[in-house]
């Protein structure tokens, strides 16, 4: 797959993960104390992929920010920026003109094992114009469905049907394989979308679309329990990356510059950022996450927990199933649970099996 470019969707607003993305853009929202986008990266490159365009409209100058010209995760980053909110089909249009081949299409929020090179080769054995990643979920309601006949050649879309009614369980799972002439179906400076245009659009001309169906690791994590339920996936090895992370059921990592106590208890897995201070008495249930310059202060007790950067949690809090967001003072003894918490906002945490 050597020479394939990939165009990865990271304008979105995030309004599903607010409050967290009310000044970071879900691409680069720390997983496991890393940028999400540095996995992507190294998802895509396992496969060869090393020259990446991400088309950016919300908070650009954060996601430059962060990553650079992509040097530090080994791959080249060109950036397409839209002026206003082009849509899933708009913004691949948008990058035409770096487009000179077969090229992979995906969401910035998904986390996926999916065997890109497979995909590849049914696309390729197939002649088709386009092909679609198709997940199986117990309930499609939630989502765009596909159906397909035997030889796997897409036969229409039905975008969130009840589930009752739906006629498939496998869905539009975010990643797509694609030659750059079906962007002739896409028009010129318009908002359109892939899933209730292009995709459409390209059955009604009788072009060549297929299905991909995979049953491996799959998650959008668009929202706050899902995305606290992939950190605690990757903690406790249920979901894998080509990166190289700490995790485990039993494990506790913490990176150099911090103190901490050595009354402090860990029950594992724990993941503790750089300069990180705990005071006497505290404990650690996991699976925990904590970002860098965080301070731990006496008697605390943190429970299946995801802290981002430069928190404070005060002596005798308590933290039970939750999501602080970077630079929050939790105030001495006060109880957090099922909540996601940030210096703008609050809002409820859902159950991670829920999502």
């Amino acid at each position: 797959m050597s020479g394939l470019k990939a165009v990865i969707l990271v304008g979105g607003l995030g309004t599903r993960l607010r409050p967290l993305t009310n000044d970071m853009p879900k691409s680069v929202l720390p997983l496991l104390n890393r940028p999400f986008m540095e996995y992507t990266f190294a998802y895509l490159r396992q496969f060869g992929i090393e020259d990446i365009i991400l088309t950016l409209n919300y908070l650009p100058d954060v996601i430059r920010s962060y990553l650079g010209d992509g040097s530090q995760y080994d791959v080249r980053l060109i950036y397409c920026h839209e002026q206003e909110p082009m849509g899933t089909a708009g913004a691949i249009k948008n990058a035409e003109r770096y487009l000179d081949g077969t090229f992979v299409a995906l969401n910035g929020d998904i986390f996926t094992d999916l065997n890109l090179k497979e995909m590849l080769e049914l696309h390729c054995s197939k002649k088709a114009k386009t092909t679609l990643s198709l997940q199986w979920v117990d309930d499609p309601s939630a989502f765009g469905v596909v159906e397909t006949n035997d030889n796997k050649r897409v036969l229409r879309f039905i975008e969130k049907p009840p589930r009752a009614e739906a006629t498939t369980n496998w869905i539009n799972a975010g990643i797509y394989i694609l030659e750059p002439e079906v962007l002739k179906y896409v028009p010129e400076n318009t908002h359109y979308m892939v899933e209730r245009g292009l995709f459409p659009a390209l059955l009604d001309a009788g072009e060549p679309v297929y299905g991909y169906q995979f049953r491996g690791y799959w998650l959008d994590m668009g929202t706050p329990g899902s995305y606290f339920k992939l950190n605690r996936d990757l903690l406790l090895k249920e979901a894998v990356s080509p990166l190289s992370h700490p995790g485990g059921e039993n494990s506790v990592y913490y990176e150099v510059g911090g103190t901490v106590d050595s009354s402090t208890r860990f029950t594992g897995p724990v993941l503790i950022g750089s300069r990180c201070n705990t005071g006497k008495g505290v404990s650690v249930n996991g699976p925990v996450v904590i970002g860098d310059d965080c301070s731990i202060e006496e008697n605390a007790v943190i429970s299946n927990a995801v802290i981002l950067d430069n928190v404070r949690v005060g002596a005798g809090a308590g933290l039970e199933h939750c999501i602080i967001g970077s630079n929050v003072d939790i105030e001495k003894n006060r109880r957090v649970n099922n909540i996601v918490v940030t210096t703008s906002a609050t809002a409820p945490l859902p159950g991670a099996a829920s999502e």
